[in-house]
């Protein structure tokens, strides 16, 4: 499952920004996060292999190791050696007595064939189980991805109620303070009358 979630992990500064609103995120805060996610993503992982081993049956586990080896440098190292030899070992005259399979190796041709008609069905056996494996992977992706982007909906819902209610605060802020303003000029103006009037008399 390798898409990496919705959420993502790509790196941030050390006092990233959350797109689209003025909200700094620290350093420690987003490792925070990654690691949050890389731990979700390893437990469902995790959680996948283990269903893929319980829920396989003997033939099909059989199957896969088969597949594996007959895939591998491993393989194909010790079936070419075991053909030299065969075939090394039905050609030399001193020891003509012994030969099983003399060329041109008709019995060496008819295991091959045998071989070849039993490991290409067990090979795909294997390919069929690793292409259903590989489909459950992708759904579950789709899954985890389809959640990520419902929750990340909902945190910038929440960015823009908290940011409306910023603004909002911001004005009723702005009105009191003027409103302040305006109480203190009217109090200034009724403590400048005394004095004028005083003066005038």
């Amino acid at each position: 499952m390798n898409q990496g979630s919705a959420i993502g992990t790509a790196g941030f500064d050390e006092a990233s920004i959350i797109q689209g609103f003025d909200i700094e995120l620290s350093e420690k805060n987003a490792q925070r996060i990654d690691g949050l996610v890389d731990d979700y993503e390893k437990s469902i992982l995790s959680r996948v292999d283990e269903e893929y081993t319980t829920n396989s049956t003997f033939s099909g586990r059989l199957a896969d190791r088969i597949a594996s080896l007959g895939g591998s440098w491993t393989f194909i190292g010790y079936f070419g050696a075991a053909l030299v030899a065969w075939m090394i070992w039905n050609s030399l005259p001193f020891i003509k007595p012994l030969h099983f399979d003399e060329p041109p190796f008709i019995l060496l041709n008819l295991c091959l064939s045998f071989l070849a008609a039993f490991q290409a069905p067990i090979i795909m056996m294997s390919q069929n189980r690793q292409n259903a494996r590989d489909k459950h992977e992708s759904l579950i992706d789709f899954a985890i991805n389809y959640k990520a982007e419902q929750e990340i909906d909902d945190i910038q819902s929440h960015l823009h109620r908290i940011e409306a209610e910023g603004v909002r605060n911001k004005d009723q802020f702005s009105r009191e303070l003027q409103q302040i303003k305006q109480l203190l000029a009217s109090i200034e103006a009724k403590l400048d009358r005394p004095k004028e009037d005083a003066i005038i008399q």
